[in-house]
């Protein structure tokens, strides 16, 4: 990808003054849902009308899309509105049939990322294409394969590509639906700064609540724009009900957010050092929730020492944590003093810890 500037045209050429939004049902249920959708959408920032034609689930037996059915509703759609369209491909065949029906701009899904044959396979149906194509991250944080899926594109003289953030999965339990892990697109817009990327806060978050704070931060971040699933009765969908809001709740989200414009270079500074102090305040949380688990193992290691009369402080164990540590420190540019208060700190707030369990257990 050594013409990384030709990347972005596609983009540019909307000519908008905020964010691209993508908008619309997680899917397509029926041509009256999709026009009613269209309709409230058409007069919002709201630039592509995006629905799932064919749903990739995770158990059988869920509803997996109306099919190639749902591509004419789109095209309606798109009639009436005057809103671009966008669907999932997820094979060379749905390829075919999306292209027939003119959808504007194609996505692949994080379940087909992870799979090179599968993403080849539609990189050689698009071959020479000049609609965009977006990739979204592969389901687990896997930076390499999700560049090259953006690769396998590239090669295929596809060079309107962007991609989409949205979250990966992750089997321990957090306030979201798919962990953002947001170092992994940081690292990779910092890589390609011209590759577009889009944040889909749907799939992040997993519930409605929290889709303001995640766009805030992903514009924070410097992200091109954002893809919200649309509805306008999202509790009664017939996907991912939760994760869906009013397209009435998107004007506000819009109206609420913080853009920032580049303008001047007094106005380039502060975006730029607004977005690395976000990047500062993503990394800052990772590390409260990263302590937070290290400090859940430290209580079950004081139940384990309680339960065999063992002495909390291990000084062996202790200094060789240490000295390990001061020599990875080391290796990312961290002092012997920064290192030794750091781990201190921690190591004080882990016997406190270990100390209350064996309180508890001998009370």
């Amino acid at each position: 990808m050594e013409n990384k500037k030709e990347l972005r045209n596609w983009l540019d050429a909307f000519n908008l003054d905020h964010p691209l939004v993508i908008a619309g049902p997680c899917s397509a249920e029926t041509e009256e849902q999709v026009l009613k959708i269209a309709h409230q959408l058409k007069d919002t920032d709201a630039t592509v009308l995006r629905a799932g034609i064919w749903k990739p689930r995770t158990r059988p037996g869920m509803f997996e899309g109306v099919g190639a059915l749902g591509l004419k509703w789109l095209q309606k759609a798109k009639e009436e509105t005057g809103m671009l369209i966008t669907t999932e491909v997820a094979n060379a065949n749905h390829v075919e049939l999306a292209l027939k029906h003119d959808v504007d701009i194609l996505w692949i899904g994080a379940r087909t990322t992870v799979s090179p044959f599968i993403v080849q396979e539609i990189a050689d149906a698009l071959k020479g294409t000049d609609k965009p194509v977006l990739i979204k991250n592969p389901v687990n944080p896997d930076l390499a394969l999700w560049l090259g899926a953006v690769e396998r594109f590239y090669t295929q003289d596809i060079k309107n590509l962007g991609v989409i953030h949205r979250g990966f999965s992750t089997y321990e339990k957090t306030r979201y639906r798919n962990n953002p892990e947001w170092q992994l697109p940081i690292d990779l817009q910092n890589r390609f700064p011209d590759l577009p990327l889009i944040l889909d806060p749907s799939h992040i978050a997993g519930r409605r609540d929290i889709i303001f704070d995640l766009c805030q931060t992903g514009l924070d971040l410097n992200y091109d724009g954002i893809m919200v699933e649309t509805h306008y009765d999202p509790d009664n969908a017939w996907s991912d009900a939760k994760q869906q809001i009013t397209p009435s709740t998107l004007v506000q989200i819009m109206n609420d957010l913080k853009i920032r414009k580049e303008i001047g270079t007094a106005m380039e500074f502060n975006n730029k050092l607004s977005t690395m102090r976000t990047q500062i305040d993503v990394i800052d949380h990772q590390l409260i929730e990263s302590m937070g688990k290290r400090m859940k193992i430290a209580d079950s290691i004081g139940e384990l020492k309680t339960q065999n009369n063992v002495a909390i402080l291990q000084t062996k164990r202790w200094n060789e944590i240490l000295g390990a540590m001061i020599l990875e420190g080391e290796n990312h540019g961290l002092s012997e003093e920064f290192i030794l208060k750091v781990f201190k700190a921690i190591h004080q707030e882990s016997i406190n810890h270990q100390k209350k369990i064996v309180r508890m257990e001998e009370a």
